[in-house]
């Protein structure tokens, strides 16, 4: 059974940094992908980027602008996403994923069939 379980969101002033993790079991071979995503209240849930961690190849979504970095530990089989220059609107529960197959790099929800609980991130001062 794949599982992930993410880590590391809070309360952070506008600027600041943080760094998710993406905890994963259950998932075996290296054909697959982990991408993160977020929500906001109202609003759909989106695309922030994905990487296929068995060759460390990364997408981002256009409105990441060079502030959000993906990478992975396969030791660990965890996944980060650093967050850096946090504004306000960043605000929205985080969400990662996971599917099988790397030859396309999705940034659609629609393709990722496992999914964490989710953990929150609040930019406020």
């Amino acid at each position: 059974e794949v599982q992930l379980v993410e880590s590391g969101g809070g309360l952070v002033q506008p600027g600041g940094s943080l760094r998710l993790s993406c905890a994963t079991t259950g998932i075996t071979g290296d054909d697959y992908s982990i991408g993160w995503f977020r929500q906001a209240p109202g609003k759909e849930r989106e695309g922030i980027g994905c990487i296929a961690p068995t060759f460390h190849n990364r997408r981002y979504a256009g409105f990441v602008e060079g502030r959000f970095t993906i990478s992975s530990d396969n030791a660990k089989n965890t996944v980060y996403l650093q967050l850096d220059s946090l504004k306000p609107e960043d605000t929205a529960v985080y969400f990662c994923a996971a599917r099988r197959g790397f030859g396309v790099l999705s940034l659609s929800v629609s393709s990722y069939p496992y999914w964490g609980q989710g953990t929150q991130v609040t930019v406020s001062s």
